[in-house]
C-alpha cells in the first residue's frame, strides 16, 4: 500500500507570519529607532528633555522638513534637485530686496515664489526634455543661482525695515512658531498628494518603471516638470521663512542645506532608486537628523566631528536602502 508523505515547506518559503512580520518591520522600525534615540537622549543629555528644547528642535528643522517634502518627490521619480540651497539664499535676498523697493512684503514673497518657480522649471524642463542627468544639472544651477544671488546683493546681507517681514519667522501660534506650524501644514499636504492623488501614484510610477508608465498614456515629461517646479516654489517659501528668522536676506544662506535634505529622505526610507516613499518616513528621517544634531550642540561636540556623524548617518541609511532593494529584487 503506497503511503503519501506529508508536504514540507521550503525553509526558504516565506509563511504568512513571517511575511507580515517582515512587513510590520520595515513599516515601523524606524519609528522605533526615533523613539529608543529620544529616550536614551532624554536620559543621558542634560535639558534635551525640555519644552524649550523641543521646540527649538521643532524649529530648527522646519525649513529641512518643508523642502524634504518635495525632495521626497524627486527622488522617488529617480530624480534628485541639488540646487535648493542655493534657491533658500536667493529667494531670501530676491523677498528682502523687492519689500524694500516697494514697501511690500507680500510683493517681496511673490517674487521669490516666482523665482523658485522659474529655477524648478528650468531645472525640470532641462532635465525631461533635453534628457540631461539630474546631477549635472542640478549641480550646475546651484552654482548658477548661488552665484546670482551674491551679485544682486553684491555680496552683502540685505535687511529688511519693515517689520512685518519677521512676523512669518518669529511669531508664536498656540504656543509653538509659526515655521512649525507651516512644516506640519506641507507634511499634511504633501502627503495627501503622495498618497490620495493621481500626481502622487504617477511619480511612484514613473520611480519603478518610466517606460511602462509612458506606454500607458501618463505625461512622463510633464509630471516630472512639475515635479521640480513645485520643489522650487517650496525651496523658494523657505528661503523667505529662514530670512525672516535671521532678520536679512544673505547670499551664503543654506549653504549644505541640499545635504541635509536628502540625508533626512533617505533616512526616512525613500528610495534612490525611485518608486518608495512615505510622508511618515520622510517625517521620522527629519526628526532623527534634527535631535542627533541638538544633542550633540547640547553636549558640546566639535563642529568636525559632527561632519563626521552626520555623514556615517547617511552613509548608514544609503547602505540600508541598497539592502532593501536587493531583498526586492530577489
Amino acid at each position: 500500500m503506497s503511503q503519501t508523505s506529508p508536504t514540507l515547506s521550503s525553509p526558504t518559503q516565506s509563511t504568512p507570519q513571517h511575511s507580515w512580520l517582515r512587513s510590520a518591520i520595515d513599516d515601523y522600525s524606524l519609528a522605533l529607532i526615533f523613539v529608543v534615540l529620544f529616550a536614551v537622549l532624554s536620559g543621558t543629555v542634560p535639558y534635551f528633555f525640555s519644552w524649550d528644547n523641543i521646540v527649538s528642535v521643532a524649529l530648527s528643522v522646519s525649513q529641512i522638513g518643508m523642502v524634504a517634502c518635495t525632495m521626497m518627490f524627486c527622488l522617488a521619480s529617480r530624480d534628485f534637485d541639488l540646487s535648493v540651497g542655493s534657491t533658500v539664499a536667493f529667494a531670501g535676498v530676491t523677498c528682502a530686496m523687492v519689500a524694500n523697493a516697494t514697501g511690500s512684503v507680500m510683493l517681496g514673497m511673490a517674487a521669490s515664489l516666482v523665482a523658485g518657480a522659474v529655477i524648478g522649471f528650468i531645472n525640470g524642463a532641462i532635465i525631461a526634455k533635453l534628457k540631461i542627468n539630474a546631477l549635472i544639472t542640478t549641480l550646475a544651477m546651484m552654482e548658477i543661482v548661488r552665484g546670482l544671488a551674491f551679485l544682486v546683493s553684491k555680496g552683502q546681507a540685505v535687511g529688511v525695515s519693515n517689520e512685518a517681514f519677521y512676523v512669518l519667522g518669529t511669531d508664536m501660534l498656540f504656543g509653538l512658531p509659526i515655521p512649525v506650524w507651516i512644516t506640519v501644514a506641507c507634511f499634511v499636504v504633501f502627503g495627501v498628494m503622495l498618497n490620495k492623488t493621481a500626481y502622487g501614484r504617477n511619480t511612484l510610477a514613473i520611480g519603478g518603471n518610466p517606460e511602462a508608465v509612458r506606454l500607458a498614456g501618463v505625461a512622463v515629461d510633464r509630471t516630472r516638470i512639475v515635479i521640480f517646479l513645485i520643489q522650487g516654489v517650496v525651496a523658494a517659501f523657505a528661503g523667505v521663512i529662514l530670512a525672516s528668522r535671521i532678520t536679512s536676506g544673505q547670499p551664503n544662506a543654506g549653504e549644505g542645506f541640499e545635504l541635509d535634505v536628502i540625508s533626512a529622505c533617505v533616512l526616512g526610507g525613500v528610495s534612490l532608486a525611485g518608486g518608495r516613499a512615505t510622508i511618515s518616513g520622510v517625517l521620522v528621517g527629519v526628526l532623527i537628523m534634527g535631535t542627533v544634531q541638538n544633542a550633540m550642540n547640547l553636549m558640546n561636540i566639535d563642529t568636525f566631528y559632527q561632519y563626521v556623524v552626520r555623514g556615517a548617518i547617511l552613509l548608514a541609511a544609503v547602505l540600508v536602502d541598497q539592502l532593501k532593494n536587493r531583498r526586492a529584487t530577489h
